[in-house]
């Protein structure tokens, strides 16, 4: 028999933990509900998780140091994590993204959106236990990537759409494979510069929207692919192919 995903909330009001378990046991997973960091990480020594919707304000340790002890941790490298809370600006949330989280949701939440993020994670997490693990030659790359009609050749630096060669700058096609690579997450842009800055390339936030914007023309139909998160960066949809 199939086991069921097991999903750890982690919020410090009863009501809110209830409604989030309501909506996930909707979607045929198993759930288990901690009142506080502590108690959180105590679930976590005893019962394997699959993902952690993880609240930032609450008693004694905060979201934020959960995410990052968990981070830490080998034992949990396939968890993944996503952050679920009322602090909704940009600094927050780039916060939150770099103490290890996958994803942000926003309270007050829609509970379909909320669905679609969970599902979206759990796909991508599988994906990562299902890639080829090469014991001998763990740094042996990755030919090509594909999404969708979308394929980007990382042996020949050219990227294609319905086998159709985009004709895309060097910083345009490093964006393209980055985002790929970490499909479904939100990438800040901080994170972005770095990927693109290079010797004698000096990049900031709004050279990155600049490259973004000329990616999504190149995209033509597929555009949407591409998805801005307010405030923060961009991340490729995973839930449309």
């Amino acid at each position: 028999m199939e086991l069921s995903n097991r999903i750890l909330i982690v919020e410090d009001e009863r009501d809110i933990g209830d409604l989030l378990s309501f909506h996930i046991k909707q979607m045929g997973f198993e759930t288990e509900h901690a009142l506080s960091g502590e108690e959180a990480l105590a679930k976590l020594n005893k019962i394997h998780f699959d993902l952690i919707i993880l609240d930032w304000m609450l008693p004694g340790l905060s979201g934020v140091e959960i995410a990052q002890l968990v981070r830490k941790m080998d034992t949990f490298k396939e968890v993944a994590i996503l952050m679920l809370t009322a602090k909704s600006d940009p600094d927050s949330i780039v916060e939150g993204l770099e103490s290890g989280a996958d994803d942000y949701v926003t309270k007050p939440f829609s509970a379909e959106v909320l669905k679609a993020r969970i599902q979206s994670l759990l796909r991508r997490m599988e994906r990562m236990k299902m890639a080829p693990k090469n014991e001998e030659s763990p740094q042996q790359p990755v030919d090509d990537i594909e999404l969708g009609p979308l394929r980007v050749s990382l042996k020949v630096y050219k990227a294609y759409l319905k086998d159709e060669e985009l004709n895309l700058t060097p910083s345009e096609f490093k964006l393209l494979t980055t985002m790929l690579q970490e499909r479904g997450r939100v990438l800040t842009r901080a994170r972005l510069i770095e990927e693109v800055q290079g010797e004698g390339i000096t990049v900031i936030g709004r050279t990155i929207d600049t490259h973004v914007f000329g990616l999504r023309k190149k995209l033509g139909e597929f555009s949407d692919l591409i998805e801005t998160v307010r405030g923060v960066g961009y991340r490729i949809r995973d839930d449309i192919f």
